[in-house]
């Protein structure tokens, strides 16, 4: 099988539950489910991952003032979508492929929108799905002003 390598942990598992907030005990033990959303974690394994801090670099997201998003950031997410092929359980090792979807625009109030979609296919060992995520960006052309300033 090819692809970013994916460990799936009942350790990151139980810590992502904790995260979000949800206590059930599905979520813990060497057996354990994967709470739905856990594939996004995906992107931790990958060390290009562009919202990464990296040692010696400036990060974005330091929060000393506003955030410009790194290049090759992919603008705002606005959309997750998740298909499940069957659960996600502790112990396995999955292998996620992303290729790049659909492309669109829309006219908003302060000029264009360019949204983008990014598809990641989670398999198995054995080469079966298991999640299918698409992810939706959306890059808003130019500034945004105010025309009724005063």
């Amino acid at each position: 099988m090819t692809g970013q390598l994916f460990p799936v942990e009942a350790g990151h598992i139980m810590m992502f539950a904790r995260a979000i907030g949800d206590e059930n005990p599905a979520y813990q033990g060497e057996g354990a489910l994967a709470p739905p959303t856990f594939t996004m974690a995906s992107a931790h394994y990958d060390p290009d991952y562009h919202l990464r801090p990296k040692p010696g670099d400036e990060w974005f997201g330091s929060g000393r003032g506003p955030g410009v998003m790194a290049e090759g950031g992919g603008g705002l997410h606005a959309e997750q979508h998740f298909e499940y092929h069957r659960p996600v359980r502790a112990g396995e090792t999955l292998y996620a492929h992303t290729v790049p979807g659909r492309s669109w625009e829309k006219q908003g109030r302060t000029g264009r929108l360019l949204f983008s979609e990014r598809i990641t296919e989670y398999r198995d060992a054995d080469g079966e799905p298991v999640v299918s995520a698409v992810t939706v960006a959306v890059v808003p052309e130019g500034p945004a002003t105010r025309k009724d300033a005063r």
